[in-house]
């Protein structure tokens, strides 16, 4: 019973937003979304969570400066960068280096440096996480990852990347949305949004259980908080955030 209203409710809902699905059917809605809808949207959305989360991330980035290189000096990389809206977390001092597989976010992105002139823009590259390979093997002291474990095409691969890319002693911190207990009613609502979610948010996936990915990633140490970070109207409450050591 479960299953079939999940497939009813799922189909109601495919109805409601038939108008994108017939774009996306005629290739016009993912390049669209990519250019115009999607950084805009990120932006409304990234300023409501930046609120819920602000708390979780000064806590989480609050020891990056003890993974600062020989040098003395911290090299960041963040994977998924977007419109830039954690770079007020980071240290004085930090050399970022920008990476994402979406080009047009360049009004947010500059906006979000101009407020954030304490930290030195290295460069700014368009890749995707699971492929890195402007990026020499560990050369950098923290890999930053919000939000963008849930569109990857592959986890398992961005995980290795992360690791290649990070010197040894170096640290992977990530804030990510996760499915919900499956017994759950928000399991429930996640899984009948999961394909009109995943069109409409460019290949966001709501059911993902990210926390077993890192726990198989070869991290030498792991940790793992989940949290609650409730959303009006959105089926993303379930939270991990937590960082890896290399």
């Amino acid at each position: 019973m479960p299953e079939a209203g999940v497939l009813l409710l799922r189909a109601c809902l495919a109805l409601l937003a038939s108008p994108i699905y017939l774009l996306s059917f005629l290739g016009i809605w993912e390049p669209f979304c990519r250019k115009v809808f999607f950084p805009f949207l990120l932006d409304k959305i990234c300023t409501v969570h930046d609120k819920k989360s602000r708390k979780h991330k000064q806590e989480l980035f609050s020891n990056l400066p003890d993974f600062k290189g020989p040098s003395g000096a911290l090299r960041l990389l963040e994977i998924g960068t977007g419109s830039g809206s954690n770079f007020q977390f980071y240290p004085p001092g930090c050399k970022v280096t920008c990476t994402d597989i979406n080009p047009h976010f360049q009004e947010g992105l500059a906006k979000n440096m101009k407020k954030n002139q304490h930290l030195q823009y290295e460069e700014f590259l368009v890749a995707a996480g699971e492929d890195l390979g402007q990026v020499p093997s560990g050369s950098v002291d923290v890999v930053v990852c919000t939000l963008v474990l849930c569109s990857v095409h592959s986890v398992s691969s961005t995980l290795r990347e992360a690791l290649r890319v990070l010197r040894p002693g170096g640290a992977f911190y990530f804030l990510e949305h996760v499915a919900a207990e499956r017994s759950s009613w928000r399991y429930f609502w996640q899984q009948v949004c999961y394909p009109t979610w995943k069109l409409v948010f460019a290949g966001c996936c709501l059911t993902r259980e990210l926390w077993k990915n890192l726990e198989e990633a070869k991290f030498s140490e792991l940790k793992i908080q989940h949290i609650s970070m409730a959303m009006p109207w959105m089926p993303i409450e379930p939270h991990i955030v937590g960082y890896g050591v290399k």
